[in-house]
């Protein structure tokens, strides 16, 4: 079952995607509402999550941010970045993110994404 972090500081949008994905298989290891929180909660994976599904817009550290820090720890994570931000989209690929997904997307295209990627790379 694949692992996965989700960084997302709204309440209602985070919840939404921890229970979809745990309805679909998926495990989901931790949460975080802000990039330094995720950091932080990264650099203590015992276990590093299979996949990471982050925001861009948050307080204190956006998902830019985090997502450089992240991959600084550890450059074989896969990154997905969700955000309605596309104006960002070029340089979160060039940090070395593996996907973007442009909101609004429906939960299933999260789902669909998810298992392609999973299909390529095996956890």
């Amino acid at each position: 079952m694949p692992s996965i972090f989700i960084i997302e500081d709204d309440r209602s949008i985070k919840i939404l995607y921890e229970k979809f994905l745990k309805l679909h298989g998926f495990d989901v290891v931790d949460t975080a509402i802000n990039g330094v929180e995720a950091v932080e909660k990264f650099k203590n994976f015992k276990i590093k999550p299979d996949i990471i599904l982050i925001d861009h817009r948050m307080p204190i550290k956006n998902g830019l941010e985090a997502s450089k820090e992240i991959i600084e720890l550890d450059k074989n994570c896969h990154i997905i970045f969700a955000s309605a931000d596309k104006t960002i989209k070029e340089k979160a690929l060039s940090l070395g993110i593996t996907g973007f997904l442009e909101k609004p997307f429906s939960l299933e295209k999260l789902i669909d994404y998810l298992n392609n990627l999973f299909a390529k790379t095996p956890c």
